[in-house]
């Protein structure tokens, strides 16, 4: 005999059976999406004059104002010195509300490193399903409502736009496109893509951030797609960023 589970599903004795289809699509409906932000940071040069007890406290207050939004947060750090010149580090923030990110930046903003930081460059964004349909791996779309950040040692981000042309297309026409897309993406298994939404919310359509542990294979990943029909339909895909994974405390103390 069968009964029903609180998921809907079926179970006989102490067996459960496999959800069905539409049981599957009703559990992913119910999946909750996430508000993701890319904030970059720059330090003044009154920084490198303050003494080193000063510094030691600011990075000490800095550290623990972050450490206190981890429970309601997925919050990773990345190092772009010497990287790039115009930001140092970046802060990787996911969550299920806006309300935790902004309390976050307010209580930063309170920090005496504050005085010493300025905020370049912010992306924000939303997780939602792809329209597109991975053939390879149909529940690849799903991966996107919930991201698991901070595995590699690399992360790469951009903003990104679509010219408004590529909305005339068909969807059978974008699909077929899209198809090449994911062909060449399967070929660079060591390469990790989040894509992220951000219509209406920011100035791009899209943040895009890839992970990997071989800069190279992203290298080559991005050059291939370059020659790629659907390329043809990119207005706007910088500023990119390269990222170093390191810990909140190894991103401070690079700003020397």
């Amino acid at each position: 005999m069968s009964t029903d589970n609180e998921h809907g599903s079926a179970t006989r004795g102490s067996l459960r059976l496999a959800p069905n289809s539409v049981e599957l699509e009703e559990q992913k409906a119910k999946l909750p999406r996430q508000f993701v932000n890319f904030t970059f940071y720059r330090a003044t040069p009154e920084w490198r004059m303050l003494a080193e007890d000063e510094k030691r406290r600011c990075k000490e207050e800095f550290v623990k104002t972050v450490d206190e939004f981890r429970p309601q947060l997925l919050i990773n750090s990345y190092s772009t010195i010497g990287l790039r010149t115009n930001v140092d580090f970046m802060i990787w923030r996911i969550g299920y509300e806006l309300d935790p990110i902004q309390e976050m930046t307010s209580r930063l903003n309170h920090t005496q490193m504050a005085k010493y930081l300025e905020p370049s460059q912010s992306f924000l964004s939303m997780t939602k399903r792809s329209m597109y349909i991975d053939k390879d791996n149909p529940e690849h779309v799903e991966d996107r409502l919930h991201i698991v950040p901070g595995k590699s040692d690399y992360l790469f981000v951009y903003p990104f736009v679509k010219t408004r042309e590529w909305y005339t297309r068909s969807a059978d026409q974008r699909q077929e496109m899209m198809d090449e897309h994911i062909r060449i993406g399967t070929k660079y298994r060591s390469v990790k893509l989040h894509t992220t939404y951000s219509f209406g919310l920011d100035d791009q359509e899209f943040v895009v951030a890839f992970e990997t542990d071989n800069p190279a294979d992203f290298l080559d990943l991005v050059q291939e797609l370059r020659e790629t029909k659907a390329s043809s339909y990119t207005l706007r895909d910088t500023p990119m960023f390269t990222c170093r994974r390191r810990t909140l405390a190894e991103c401070l103390e690079a700003l020397g």
